[in-house]
């Protein structure tokens, strides 16, 4: 029996599936960080648009 070949196979596999578990975890965090960065930029344009709506008072 060759035994140094298994080893060689499971080391590939454990290998493959930790690659697989790092993609998969960098696509989630990609997609919460765009989710996020949505949620901020509309809540800074909203506030912005008060913030003019508040300075108009001063330019009639």
């Amino acid at each position: 029996m060759d035994n140094r070949g298994q080893a060689s196979a499971e080391f590939i596999l454990l290998f493959g599936g930790i690659i697989v578990v790092v993609l998969l975890a960098v696509h989630m965090y990609n997609a919460y960080m765009t989710d996020l960065s949505g949620e901020i930029s509309s809540k800074e344009v909203r506030e912005f648009n008060v913030e003019l709506n508040a300075l108009e008072k001063y330019f009639k």
